[in-house]
């Protein structure tokens, strides 16, 4: 018996305890379970954490429905926003004011009750920037929320006390004022990283040393308005969910969900074939393809903004040097990696931004040509590679070692096209914590394979700020320390913008300028996928690609 037999009998053996015997609960097979649960830190990069938070904690503003795709998969409605915790707004153009009023008799888990303590809490938490990532202040800069601006990292104390930007008028309604106006206002608070916290149950562990407490989000748990409860939290194997019957929008029908980490995609597929499982989640194109039309299993995706590009640090040596990064551009066999790595599942990416987003463009790219490739390598000093080895630490790929089943193929692909050019390339797999945390907190990563960011956010703008932007101009995740006066400062012009047209020409530019950098190279846009019981329906996308617990029922 082969070893990955042998391991996946093991894991069906293992899991037979685990059986979901009621109708109403939920195995689902995931590559990895949350590292954390503190959208504030480094977890909040990594996938399955996101699947945490989204399922424990609520919005202010989610999107309406739009029907569903041929995959039968219900799709989002980018055009309609519709209230969650909130239950009504308004907008006063004249002082660029917002008026929540807060949805009435929601409560969380352990007997919580919402209310505008809550927000408030939430917004001055975001404030403070004392986590190890501030997505919460990021966000909130980017929907333009006065005094949410980079002065917040500076010395001064008081620039991150939460002010009347963020008000309490009473317990039900909430005024949040703009520095300027700003679109991506209500998109933004669509968005996990603004998520409400229950303030009690969070002050409850704060400690001198930690007073937001970001040691327990990261390693105990979440207070919150969410659908559901956390039941257990063993990291680097499983998590358990059970249902918030309080819930403000209805009981979840499922009222178990157990997420079990299976890190061979392979086991994962023997495991759902068997009918232990309801539920699997990042299998390999030609498994999803395996598994259509086996009788019981249910295959279906959407293409939404999920792709692959390579990472090239700008601030290691030798992709500093634009030559360096174009002669990588042309040296990758595009179509090679999607005919064997994701057979057909992918399209070429020819752009910097989901290419169904508002505002995307495609400039001017870079096709696979070797011997442009070495003559750009040779212009920028090294013909057929030679003095590249000084660089061979840099010349690492690094990915996410959970993930080689999925990025195997392309990273091997990718090494073996590299060094035809001469250029020293050797593989790096590492656990995605590491991963995540060198990427978004250290950004030290000099060379990487990545298919877990996308912009959560839909509009092109978003992405230039969260990416490319530079870090003491409102970025965030700007993970190769990439930096251009020219993005800089257009998008600081786009981003207040009201006329559409002129803030995509920019928006245009932009891509254009952050394509010639080779910011990032893009490699393709892939299908989100999912495999499940026939018995299992309301799967829905969102645009972090989490699935939502409370959308899915059993028959």
């Amino acid at each position: 018996m082969k070893p990955s037999l042998l391991a996946a009998t093991a894991l069906s053996a293992s899991l037979t305890a685990m059986s979901m015997a009621n109708a109403q609960e939920l195995l689902f097979l995931a590559e990895d379970v949350p590292a954390g649960l503190n959208y504030d830190g480094p977890a909040a990069a990594i996938p399955t954490s996101q699947t945490g938070m989204v399922n424990l904690m609520e919005p202010l503003f989610g999107y309406a429905s739009a029907g569903a795709n041929d995959d039968g998969v219900i799709l989002p409605d980018f055009g309609t926003f519709e209230g969650r915790l909130v239950e009504s707004w308004s907008y006063d153009e004249s002082t660029l004011t917002w008026t929540l009023n807060l949805r009435q008799g929601v409560k969380g888990c352990g007997g919580a009750t919402f209310n505008a303590d809550d927000v408030i809490y939430t917004f001055a938490r975001a404030k403070s920037v004392s986590g190890a990532a501030p997505i919460g202040w990021f966000l909130s800069n980017v929907a333009s929320i006065a005094n949410f601006t980079p002065a917040v990292f500076g010395d001064d104390a008081a620039a991150k006390q939460l002010g009347d930007e963020v008000k309490k008028i009473d317990d039900y309604t909430v005024t949040i004022t703009q520095g300027e106006p700003n679109a991506l206002f209500l998109p933004v608070l669509t968005i996990f990283g603004l998520y409400i916290f229950d303030k009690e149950g969070m002050e409850a562990q704060a400690t001198e040393a930690d007073p937001w407490s970001h040691e327990h989000t990261n390693n105990v748990g979440v207070p919150s308005f969410g659908p559901y409860c956390l039941d257990s939290w063993t990291k680097d194997d499983e998590i358990v969910f059970t249902a918030n019957d309080d819930y403000y929008g209805g009981a979840p029908a499922i009222k178990k969900v157990v997420m079990k980490k299976v890190p061979q995609s392979s086991n994962r597929v023997v495991v759902l074939r068997s009918g232990q499982a309801q539920l699997a989640q990042t299998l390999t194109p030609r498994e999803s393809d395996s598994l259509r039309g086996v009788n019981g299993i249910t295959v279906a995706g959407v293409t939404g903004n999920e792709n692959t590009f390579i990472h090239m640090n700008f601030s290691n040596p030798p992709f500093d040097n634009v030559k360096v990064r174009q002669a990588i551009a042309h040296a990758i066999p595009y179509q090679q990696i999607i005919d064997n790595a994701y057979f057909g599942a992918a399209k070429r990416w020819n752009g910097l931004v989901p290419s169904n987003y508002p505002g995307f463009v495609a400039p001017d790219g870079y096709d696979y040509d070797v011997d442009k490739a070495k003559a750009l390598l040779a212009e920028a000093g090294f013909p057929n590679g030679e003095g590249l080895d000084q660089y061979a630490d840099a010349f690492q790929l690094a990915y996410v070692a959970e993930k080689e089943t999925t990025l195997g193929p392309t990273v091997n692909i990718i090494q073996t096209a590299l060094r035809e050019i001469g250029i020293p390339a050797s593989l790096n797999p590492m656990p995605q914590t590491q991963y995540g945390d060198r990427q978004l907190v250290k950004r030290d990563l000099p060379f990487a394979i990545n298919d877990q960011e996308k912009p959560i956010g839909v509009d092109a703008g978003y992405a230039v700020q969260l990416f490319f932007v530079s870090t003491d101009k409102g970025g965030l995740n700007n993970m190769v320390n990439y930096s251009s006066a020219m993005v800089d400062d257009t998008w600081a012009k786009a981003r207040v913008e009201p006329d559409t047209g002129a803030r995509d020409a920019m928006l245009a530019d932009i891509q254009g300028q952050l394509m010639a950098d080779v910011a990032w190279l893009p490699v393709v846009e892939y299908k989100t996928q999912w495999a499940f019981s026939d018995r299992l329906k309301g799967m829905r996308w969102h645009p972090d690609n989490s699935v939502r617990f409370h959308d899915l029922s059993l028959d």
